[in-house]
């Protein structure tokens, strides 16, 4: 069975595909441009972006947004996560977070629309942590976020290493199709 998946983020995409590897689905990027709304949850917009597209397959296809709440700053970044990663250095994210709590989660919404027209809507959280220092070199806030349960930023770790967590929603869908 074909399936798409609406992204254009390589690593929301390899997290997908690890998902389906071992299943009888075939599962391709679905190539789209259209604005992303800005809502209050990943689900919204994962469910907006879905809606738009349902009608141009005859397939099942899939979208995930992610959304970080900072349990110090209540409701921040949530799904504004990529605008406020590109204003605030991580330096000065570390400044904010001083003295405060340095843990939050990764709230991941995952819709799934069938031919049918019906919706499936999934959601996760992944736990993290801030780190009290910047390390290694990629994106500005990967230097300072990291799995609750461990020592190294995401920048310092492989994102396959991180797959289990991220792809959570994709496996249930996996199995449901």
């Amino acid at each position: 069975m074909k399936t798409y998946i609406i992204t254009s983020n390589e690593d929301k995409l390899q997290a997908a595909r690890k998902a389906f590897e071992n299943t009888e689905i075939q599962l391709e990027r679905f190539e789209t441009e259209f604005p992303e709304i800005q809502a209050s949850s990943s689900l919204e917009i994962a469910r907006h972006a879905v809606e738009k597209v349902m009608d141009k397959v005859e397939a099942p296809i899939i979208r995930e947004d992610h959304s970080l709440y900072l349990d110090a700053i209540p409701g921040f970044p949530g799904p504004y996560i990529s605008y406020f990663d590109k204003k605030i250095e991580a330096k000065k994210l570390l400044e904010l977070l001083e003295g405060k709590k340095t843990t939050g989660y990764f709230e991941v919404g995952t819709v799934l629309g069938l031919p049918n027209g019906k919706l499936k809507e999934y959601e996760v959280q992944v736990p993290i942590k801030i780190s009290e220092e910047i390390k290694g070199d990629e994106r500005n806030w990967d230097r300072v976020l990291m799995m609750r349960n461990e020592n190294k930023t995401f920048a310092e770790t492989d994102s396959e290493e991180r797959l289990k967590e991220w792809n959570q929603n994709f496996r249930k869908i996996a199995e449901e199709l």
